[in-house]
């Protein structure tokens, strides 16, 4: 039968059929859907209408995500699935799809946070820190360097809320791309007004 992405087949609103106006064309197609899951990176090359590519991702484990406030991107790992507003059944199964809620390692924004600001971020009060963090944020600095960094601190505070997700090392990201056509996850940080509103939508 195949998968046929026309609209002459479908009824007419008011319930009337419509006639055949001619048979299925090749611009016409539809592929099955990609369900990209959590798991060990396979990417699929597909090529399309005028020799272009599309890049099926099958499993995808991690992704390109941005700090908005912050201005900064970095890649980091994808640990799990939390929310999906279409359909509860893709949180079950892992399926990564465009504006899916994920949890993502904290790690990279911590460190670059931590050696921008030279402040801790997410440290339990009493906390021992390895040696490199050690160095990062008691490193012997400069008088005017020490200027620099205090100039950068005057805005450089962090949401409370999110601070919360840093002590846990997971933050709630939204995907951005379309994993099944680009063959990528990549999105941004959950902050302020949007941050909650989703924490409500996982209480539910």
């Amino acid at each position: 039968m195949g998968i046929s992405r026309d609209n002459w087949h479908k009824r007419r609103a008011t319930g009337g059929k419509r006639p055949q106006p001619r048979k299925k064309r090749k611009f016409e197609l539809g592929r099955p859907a990609a369900n990209t899951r959590l798991g060990t990176q396979r990417i699929h090359t597909i090529r399309t209408r005028g020799g272009n590519k599309k890049y099926r991702a099958l499993r995808l484990d991690s992704g390109n995500f941005s700090w908005g406030s912050e201005g900064v991107a970095r890649k980091t790992r994808i640990i799990d699935v939390v929310y999906n507003a279409s359909n509860n059944e893709l949180v079950r199964t892992k399926t990564l799809t465009k504006s899916t809620i994920v949890q993502i390692d904290a790690t990279p924004f911590r460190q670059w946070y931590e050696a921008h600001y030279a402040l801790p971020l997410g440290r339990k009060k009493g906390s021992k820190l390895t040696e490199a963090e050690e160095a990062v944020l008691n490193k012997k600095r400069s008088k005017k360097t020490m200027q620099k960094y205090i100039e950068r601190r005057k805005t450089g505070k962090v949401d409370s809320k999110l601070e919360e997700y840093f002590q846990a090392g997971r933050l709630l990201a939204r995907l951005c791309s379309s994993p099944g056509q680009c063959g990528r996850a990549d999105g941004y940080i959950l902050e302020g007004k949007e941050l909650e509103f989703y924490v409500k939508r996982l209480k539910k």
